[in-house]
């Protein structure tokens, strides 16, 4: 069996694995996007693997788009083959690259007043619908057989709504051997999901190591921290600034803000405004995929009646102008907006128009990477540029990783020595994560523990 990673090697972003079996048949874990600056982006995301195409099926963990984006690329390219993830995963997708289509066309626009000859967008509307139809929905728990000799069974991630762990089962030289997949890998205790499963007696274990060699702070006091920046903020009459992924940061985010309301620890109504159509139209999905919550969230959505993505100084903003009467706001308020990292979207409006203004503060909430705006507004760079001019920075930056859904080092380690895994892959992490989990886990679990290079094929 060999295994090839065309995406998420020593980098978080474009996760493709090709799983390729000694019958022949091939599953392609995940198809997702490139994300960071848009000249390599382009050239990652418009140069499709032939082996990825050859694929027999998508297996796919989560609806993020660094993990689905690119599969309208892939159809229209000529895959025709289904693409397997949760019912949640399913309904997601379909909001979601509907949203990155549209960006695409929009950049493809843009552009084209400026070069010749026009670009055309990586895929558009069409192609995204297109795509929709090859979808087939597994619940998780349940066996099913993508291709010949081979059964696959999703398991809770707790990463976002939806999210999967793959366990896969396969024969190799007439022995029956156990591959199991993180896909991104979520935290215990998180606000609204259940907590993710373990993945047991397994062989091999291909692992994500975004935060491998770092901490996170404890989610049960992130709604204590969320309050004292919010309220140093209002006194100071400024606004708080949130870029926010569309999907479970953004209704976390909420929840925490509701529950905050609700005990009367806010003291105040701030206005609080999520600027995103995805996230609404995400929020709406939510409110349908209740088999997903933990025990406390589905106490108090279905048992007592709470709502917890409603509040009476929340507002879901949908139309263009509304969104532009935020950045005229004269008094204290929350905008959540998307895109997480700061690259496309509603929120580079936001940020243009505030962060030069020392009132107002800045909150990243998840996971930035390289050569991101996000990334160098968590790094505090005076000046960043935005639609391509420079803005001078002078709001406060304040980062709450408490919120990310990613687990971080303990949570990474205990999930391998808990698999059983004789083999570990570590993917989907910076250079610095990836060889640090490995080396870990060889030093500490005597396991065999290596990480990829993109294209180069690992054989097991």
């Amino acid at each position: 069996m060999k295994i090839t990673s065309f995406g998420g090697a020593e980098t978080v972003t474009g996760s493709k694995h090709l799983l390729e079996f000694q019958n022949g048949k091939k599953l392609l874990l995940d198809c997702g996007l490139f994300q960071g600056r848009r000249k390599e982006s382009m050239i990652h995301n418009q140069n499709f693997p032939p082996e990825v195409l050859a694929a027999d099926a998508v297996i796919l963990s989560h609806a993020h788009i660094d993990h689905s984006g690119a599969l309208p690329s892939l159809v229209k390219n000529g895959f025709a083959n289904p693409i397997y993830a949760t019912p949640p995963t399913r309904d997601l997708c379909e909001i979601m690259l509907q949203d990155s289509a549209y960006i695409h066309e929009q950049d493809a626009r843009y552009l084209a007043k400026k070069v010749w000859p026009k670009p055309q967008p990586l895929y558009t509307k069409e192609d995204a619908t297109a795509t929709m139809q090859f979808f087939q929905t597994q619940k998780y728990d349940e066996v099913f057989e993508p291709v010949d000799g081979v059964k696959v069974r999703f398991i809770e991630a707790g990463h976002i709504l939806g999210s999967a762990q793959v366990e896969i089962e396969f024969k190799e030289n007439g022995k029956t051997r156990q591959l199991g997949f993180t896909g991104d890998l979520g935290r215990k205790h998180l606000p609204i999901l259940r907590d993710p499963a373990q993945l047991q007696n397994l062989d091999v274990l291909i692992t994500e190591s975004t935060y491998a060699n770092r901490l996170h702070d404890d989610i049960q006091k992130v709604g204590e921290r969320l309050l004292e920046i919010v309220k140093k903020t209002a006194k100071r009459g400024g606004k708080i600034i949130i870029p926010s992924f569309s999907v479970e940061r953004t209704q976390e985010i909420i929840y925490v803000l509701h529950n905050l309301h609700a005990s009367g620890k806010l003291g105040f109504d701030l206005p609080i405004f999520v600027d995103s159509p995805l996230a609404v139209n995400a929020t709406d999905i939510f409110k349908k995929h209740r088999e997903c919550y933990d025990a406390e969230t589905f106490s108090d959505f279905i048992e007592k009646g709470k709502g917890p993505f409603t509040m009476s100084s929340l507002e879901y903003v949908r139309d263009v102008e509304r969104s532009k009467e935020l950045n005229s706001l004269n008094y204290p308020a929350i905008v959540i907006s998307a895109s997480g990292m700061c690259e496309a979207g509603r929120i580079r409006h936001h940020l243009r128009n505030n962060i030069s203004d020392p009132k107002n503060t800045v909150l990243i909430v998840g996971f930035q990477a390289e050569n991101t705006l996000g990334r160098r507004l968590v790094e505090k760079v005076p000046e960043v540029r935005i639609f391509g001019k420079p803005v001078v920075r002078r709001c406060e930056v304040e980062v709450l990783n408490a919120f990310s859904a990613h687990a971080d080092s303990v949570e990474l380690f205990e999930n391998i020595k808990n698999s059983g895994a004789k083999k570990v892959i570590c993917v989907h992490g910076e250079p610095n994560s990836v060889s640090f989990l490995a080396e870990r886990a060889q030093k500490e679990l005597k396991l065999e523990a290596i990480y990829t290079e993109e294209g180069k094929a690992i054989e097991i």
